[in-house]
């Protein structure tokens, strides 16, 4: 078992959200921050199911996720 940080993004239309640190694309989405975080954990189980283990083992770990904001 690992630990992952999680975000979350609250949109007009639902949820998203997405793990730091992991190799490759997880997302997961759903009409509830609960519903997201369940989606998103599920696809990262079957995303360490499929690559491996060590996708979630990254070489330097994430400590800690901030928001910023930029205008573009």
């Amino acid at each position: 078992m690992k630990t992952v940080k999680i975000i979350v993004e609250k949109h007009a239309d639902g949820y998203v959200a997405y793990p730091v640190g992991v190799e490759g694309v997880v997302v997961g989405q759903g009409d509830t921050f609960e519903a997201a975080l369940q989606d998103v954990k599920s696809a990262l189980k079957f995303h360490i199911e499929t690559f491996g283990p060590e996708v979630v083992s990254p070489e330097t770990p994430t400590i800690d996720a901030f928001v910023a904001e930029a205008t573009v």
